[in-house]
């Protein structure tokens, strides 16, 4: 417990950030002058802790959990300053890249260190905790970032950062300690080429995400040139990390069967996840009518449920020691309650949507942190941070794929309804409701397309120690 305290902070400061600025984005705009750039304010820190996550992974294998984690909390604790002090956009977005420099490890590594101290049947009892800290904090972000926005100033979503991050980084301290050494074999060597070949690739496909159907249209030249030069790239990775010596993600982890599901179910997850938290608030709004802050109210029925999800899922795998079936169970969970949201007609009762979300909930959450659970049980000790970092990335990855996709599915829905053809009525319910189904009966897709992976994934036990074997499937 001394090493989950500052492992939950750590998660604290990670989730808030990641949702707390989204409503100050007006009152950041009006102080700082600036509106064309403001979506970077959140782009720039999705990117740098996107490719930095798997160098933090890696590095904690080799110097240690507890000096790389310090390190991740001083950064993010000094660039949250530099945030707060910020006299314009671009300061603010630089700073914000930087501050992702340091939000990057302090999921990975927190992840990794309490994989170092659990055996992976009782790891699920504290990723339960881990999780219900990652979805309250989402959950509650928008709404302290509102308040704040409203009542103080945006500058104080930043400030908070620091008298948190202090007492992550005292218990951190206090718990990591007690983590014996890395065994390292040989002298340890950082795979730089593959370190930048890792973080442009993402970086690339990152941008493509964001500026397609935003700043540019998805067919358009510059769309598909950064898409393939990002291809081209993880291609030159890939033949990197074959002949690197020690690769930052090393080919042997592939080698499992067990984690490479792991790693289609969790990216698949993120990515419908994202189309959620991103349409759910949008269909309250423009299809039902309600405040910002309301719809922002009917998103929490979804995160606890998530939260719910990921505590049952935890405790299936401590009583029953295997994740294959739990992920059938929460993958069909999943999709049964994305189909009832595409199927239910635009002027249904706002409880039928709260009951479809409920039933989609548990197997989001379920899913998330059997994944994890899962790839952690397949990876040798020496590969858990890379391991570990590799799930995470593609994580990220799949939910800016989720957010984007659905942001050009209903974007396109908006630019139906608002063409000259239709401008006798006002934006009716009817087409939103079209749009927003098309949403879900995508994300619905993926959570089958997991379904099927858990059901052909082999059944590993999870192991009762903390000893790891090398990977014999």
């Amino acid at each position: 417990m001394r090493v989950m305290s500052g492992a939950m902070l750590c998660v604290l400061l990670a989730a808030l950030d990641q949702t707390v600025v989204i409503p100050a984005l007006p009152a950041i705009a009006s102080d700082l002058g600036a509106y064309k750039q403001l979506s970077w304010i959140v782009a720039a820190y999705l990117i740098t802790s996107t490719i930095s996550t798997p160098v933090y992974g890696k590095l904690s294998d080799i110097y240690g959990r507890r000096r790389l984690l310090l390190t991740c909390i001083a950064l993010f604790i000094v660039t949250s300053a530099l945030c707060a002090v910020s006299r314009s956009l671009d300061q603010l977005i630089m700073s914000r890249a930087l501050q992702g420099l340091g939000g990057g490890g302090l999921m990975a590594v927190t992840q990794a260190a309490i994989a170092d101290v659990m055996s992976p049947r009782e790891r699920g009892k504290y990723q339960g905790y881990i999780s219900a800290v990652w979805a309250l904090s989402s959950v509650s972000g928008p709404l302290v970032g509102g308040f704040m926005a409203e009542s103080l100033s945006w500058r104080w979503i930043f400030w908070i950062n620091l008298p948190v991050g202090a007492a992550a980084m005292w218990a951190c301290n206090n718990g990591l300690r007690r983590l014996p050494p890395p065994k390292i074999i040989g002298k340890p060597r950082l795979d730089i080429i593959g370190a930048l070949l890792l973080g442009t690739a993402l970086s690339v496909l990152l941008l493509a995400l964001g500026w397609g159907g935003n700043t540019y249209p998805w067919a358009s030249y510059e769309i598909i040139g950064l898409a393939a030069l990002g291809i081209i790239l993880l291609l030159l990775l890939v033949g990197q990390e074959m002949r690197s010596a020690d690769p930052l993600l090393p080919p042997r982890v592939f080698a499992s069967s067990s984690y490479n599901a792991s790693i289609i179910i969790s990216t698949l997850t993120s990515m419908l996840m994202f189309m959620c938290l991103f349409s759910i608030p949008l269909y309250f709004q423009l299809a039902r009518g309600t405040t910002a802050a309301q719809s922002g109210l009917y998103l929490a029925p979804f995160m606890l449920a998530s939260a719910a999800g990921n505590i049952l899922g935890s405790r299936w795998g401590r009583h029953l020691g295997g994740m294959r079936q739990e992920l059938r169970v929460a993958s069909a969970l999943c999709c049964a309650g994305l189909v009832f949201l595409a199927l239910l007609p635009p002027d249904t009762p706002k409880w039928t949507f709260i009951v479809a979300m409920l039933v989609a909930g548990p197997g989001v959450g379920g899913c998330l942190i059997g994944s994890m659970m899962s790839s952690q049980n397949a990876l040798p000790a020496g590969d858990i941070g890379s391991g570990t970092s590799a799930l995470l990335v593609l994580r990220s990855v799949g939910g800016a794929a989720g957010s984007s996709l659905a942001g050009a599915i209903l974007a396109s829905g908006l630019a139906s309804v608002q063409s000259p053809a239709r401008t006798t009525q006002a934006v009716p319910a009817t087409p939103h409701g079209l749009h927003f189904g098309i949403v879900y009966a995508v994300a619905a897709a993926c959570a089958a397309i997991s379904f099927v992976v858990a059901i052909c994934m082999p059944d590993k036990r999870l192991r009762e120690s903390l000893h790891v074997a090398p990977i014999s499937e």
